[in-house]
């Protein structure tokens, strides 16, 4: 007779309360969701169907390839290795007891954040999926190499492409094949799916994904907080002169250009990451262009406007307000695109003395090699720039920063609508992705212009190839000492790209090849003591040379920097009259971070 333990245990049937609790979940949800439709349908009857679809900007898209054909070698080997690999990973799903979890013979695995959970190893059922998932996007990304009969920026396209769909179609990102997300709701008793369900209709409504907490952060108060003030505005920025904290100040003052596509204070986020403290305590008369975010006045603002009437407009105003022959200068990103046009343009006015030195924050004068952002660029890409900019002559940020994010889609799109649609979970306080959806509009005909010609037909590292105000600029007149700073991961400037600098110049130049990417390579305090970065005294041809013989330094490579602008900063003088923020000529019209970086 059999023990009574050995009987088997019957699932237990949902009580009344249960059910009662479970209907009134989908009956809740039911109600969001009719309620967001009414509020869609409001808003189309107020503002007309066709203004409807302008809640959610177009991202980025990929264009249409034309006829291609497939390798048939390589076609049979990728099918070939795809059912290999799939009869493995049966074979070990039906035998688990050989060899260990991942089979004996299984390929080593990169660590994946998105199957961290226990369950995804523990359960069977969703190890299989796992794995499955895993050989399926392996073989598809590999099966684009069979691909005959396109140039090799289709063929990046297509890859991109493929991977996009690839992260976009994981399992981790279903709620009925994500085991974490089944148990979340289940202890929660569906309080989980329902935030989900809010936060995803929430960002349907503003037409933007949510990284963080929205009221978190406000700016002036516990972020953007070195102090002081705004001392000069124009139609196109604000210039912001920062309080010194020494008595004693270097003589060449230095103003940093930020990218007009973002907040300027990614370099100012908080006390102990801010750029801008930072180099204010080191005794540096520090400037920051804060540029306005376009609107309909900005409609047929050009790059003349934000070479002329901006960067060098903002040179001269700091020259003359502090009695000074010449400043220090920093581009970032597109800034620094700018920023190398503008000492063009100075060298062809015979004003190249202005500036008395250069640094390059992670930016490209030449984008033959530019990155996975190139692949969006294209006729069509412009015409949808042109379609989204007619009427007021703007784009909408939110463009941009879905294109941004689909460059790391992963990390930036799916994690979040994993933890915040489907795991429910609360935004976190986090400075730097507050910035990262902080958008900034651009005048739609300059961002068209600026990816025809700049990223499309590369016309700043052709001699002569564009003009600024009626004259046309060359790079390779450039003799500013620069120091040029690039990110070693870096996915929107890669270090291979921004190394071209190097190349058309002809003045003295530093190259520090920064640990990290396009934001945390940048803004690394030394204190934080992270990554590290390279410097090589000799002269090298190539990136790969440079590498090759670089010295590795720990940490931050602000103080490297410090100690090269220090040989361009002149003597020292006394922290007073003009030094301080609105006690010379220009008078004080608000404190920072002044009123343009707050406009939406």
């Amino acid at each position: 007779m059999a023990d009574e333990t050995d009987t088997p245990t019957q699932p237990s049937l949902p009580t009344l309360e249960d059910m009662q609790h479970w209907t009134g979940v989908l009956g809740r949800a039911q109600q969001m969701m009719l309620e967001y439709g009414a509020r869609q349908m409001q808003r189309a009857q107020e503002t007309g169907v066709e203004k409807l679809g302008e809640a959610v900007p177009a991202a980025g898209r990929l264009p249409d390839f034309p006829a291609m054909t497939l390798d048939p070698e390589k076609l049979a080997k990728a099918q070939t290795d795809f059912w290999e690999d799939s009869l493995k990973l049966w074979t070990r799903f039906l035998n688990p007891g050989d060899g260990d979890a991942e089979g004996e013979d299984a390929p080593p695995q990169r660590p994946d954040r998105r199957f961290a959970a226990p369950q995804w190893q523990n359960n069977p059922v969703f190890d299989m999926i796992r794995q499955s998932y895993l050989v399926i996007a392996d073989h598809m990304l590999r099966s684009v190499d069979a691909i005959d009969g396109a140039d090799p920026k289709q063929k990046e396209q297509i890859r991109f492409a493929t991977q996009q769909f690839v992260d976009a179609m994981s399992p981790s990102n279903f709620a009925l094949t994500n085991p974490a997300v089944l148990e979340k709701a289940a202890e929660t008793k569906g309080q989980s799916f329902l935030k989900g369900l809010e936060n995803m209709l929430t960002d349907l409504d503003k037409g933007q994904l949510t990284h963080t907490d929205p009221d978190a952060f406000t700016l002036g108060e516990n972020i953007a907080t070195t102090p002081g003030k705004v001392v000069k505005e124009t139609p196109l920025y604000q210039l912001i002169q920062y309080a010194p904290v020494t008595k004693k100040v270097f003589e060449t003052p230095l103003i940093i250009f930020p990218p007009w596509i973002n907040r300027f204070y990614i370099l100012d986020l908080n006390e102990k990451k801010s750029f801008i403290r930072w180099a204010v305590a080191q005794g540096i008369t520090v400037f920051v262009v804060s540029w306005k975010s376009a609107d309909e006045s900005m409609a047929d603002v050009t790059m003349d406007d934000y070479v002329v009437r901006g960067q060098v407009d903002a040179i001269d105003t700091v020259r003359d307000l502090l009695g000074v022959e010449s400043v220090n200068a920093i581009g970032y990103c597109v800034a620094g695109t700018t920023l190398a046009m503008t000492l063009a343009w100075l060298a062809a006015q015979g004003e190249a003395d202005k500036v008395e030195s250069a640094t390059f924050f992670t930016a490209q004068v030449d984008f033959t090699e530019a990155g996975d952002l190139q692949l969006f660029i294209d006729d069509i890409q412009a015409k949808l720039i042109e379609q989204l900019g007619e009427g007021d002559g703007y784009l909408d940020g939110r463009y941009m920063a879905a294109t941004f994010n689909l460059l790391r889609g992963r990390d930036l799109i799916w994690n979040y609508v994993v933890n915040n649609y489907l795991m429910g979970e609360e935004y976190p306080a986090f400075d730097l992705l507050h910035w990262n959806g902080d958008t900034t509009n651009l005048p739609a005909k300059w961002h068209r212009n600026y990816l025809r010609d700049f990223y499309r037909d590369n016309k700043l590292a052709e001699p002569g190839g564009l003009s600024v105000d009626g004259t046309p600029i060359d790079i390779r007149t450039v003799k500013t000492p620069s120091y040029v700073q690039a990110g070693r991961e870096d996915h929107i400037a890669p270090p291979e790209s921004v190394w071209k600098i190097t190349e058309h110049f002809a003045g003295p130049l530093k190259f520090v090849l920064a640990g990290s990417g396009h934001i945390a390579g940048v803004v690394n305090p030394p204190d934080a003591k992270k990554y590290q970065y390279w410097t090589n005294r000799k002269r090298t041809e190539t990136l790969e040379e440079f590498i090759a013989g670089a010295k590795e330094t720990p940490g931050s490579w602000w103080a490297d920097w410090l100690k090269w602008l220090e040989g361009h900063a002149g003597g020292k003088i006394e922290a007073k009259g003009a030094r301080k923020p609105g006690k010379g000529k220009l008078k004080a019209l608000e404190d920072a971070p002044g009123s343009y970086v707050k406009t939406r």
